[in-house]
């Protein structure tokens, strides 16, 4: 999973060595936390969210394969961008 989101974080920025996908794992839950460059924020969102939703569809899909609920949250250095819930 985690390496999955972070290939698509890579194929989509401009700053690739940049990208970081930290994995927090519970019992049922797994927290991907994307990092990317601040200036390659707006093209993990994309336009009204649709980048990020198709991310977090993909990553939904692979976790229920798995029997786990997963949740990506996008980060900037700042906090979560809550773009595409």
């Amino acid at each position: 999973m985690k390496e999955l989101v972070e290939f698509l974080a890579r194929s989509l920025v401009d700053h690739p060595d940049q990208v970081r996908v930290n994995e927090v794992a519970g019992e049922q839950t797994v927290i991907l936390e994307v990092r990317v460059a601040p200036e390659d924020v707006g093209k993990i969102i994309g336009k009204q969210g649709r980048i990020a939703r198709a991310i977090r569809t993909v990553a939904r899909a692979v976790g229920a394969r798995a029997g786990k609920r997963v949740e990506v949250e996008i980060l900037d250095g700042g906090g979560p961008a809550t773009a595409g819930r």
